[in-house]
């Protein structure tokens, strides 16, 4: 694993994850007031399809750049998921027991930070993108959940 992802994976252990949700601390994205709003649109298709669609492009991107580094993608994904998955296990148990939430909301996280870190670890072949840019969202203490208007115009929506 590179140097890039474990510092990622740093500070996503360092950060208070979901401490300001349903706070209007930004204005540069809408803020939701609820988990089952936020649990509504991390589960809504929409949002589904904007994030494979984020992850398809960075491979493909990746892949136009260096097909050597690209064919260790499967190999990279199965050392850093474990690692990913034990993470966000330990950040969320109490959250999803306290407020009930659903394996969708599990299920997202664990996808944002695994690719979070595949972003991380390709970073010398092509720069990190959407899924840093989800990152930051949750460093700050949010969850990001969702996307208003036509991406990439628009505006995040988070909790």
């Amino acid at each position: 694993m590179h140097e890039r992802t474990i510092a990622t994976l740093q500070q996503l252990e360092m950060a208070d994850w979901f401490i300001n949700v349903g706070i209007e601390d930004t204005k540069t994205a809408l803020v939701l007031s609820s988990w089952h709003a936020a649990v509504e649109h991390c589960s809504s298709a929409e949002w589904e399809n904007l994030c494979m669609e984020a992850a398809n492009q960075y491979r493909e991107r990746l892949l136009e750049k260096s097909e050597e580094r690209f064919s260790k993608w499967n190999e990279i994904v199965d050392e850093i998921k474990p690692i990913t998955e034990m993470l966000v296990k330990r950040r969320i148990d109490a959250i999803v027991e306290m407020h009930n939430l659903p394996v969708v909301f599990e299920q997202t996280v664990q996808w944002d930070m695994l690719h979070v870190c595949m972003e991380a670890e390709f970073a010398d072949v092509y720069q990190p993108g959407f899924y840093a840019s989800l990152a930051y969202w949750y460093t700050k203490g949010h969850f990001p959940c969702g996307w208003e208007g036509e991406f990439p115009k628009g505006r995040i929506i988070v909790f």
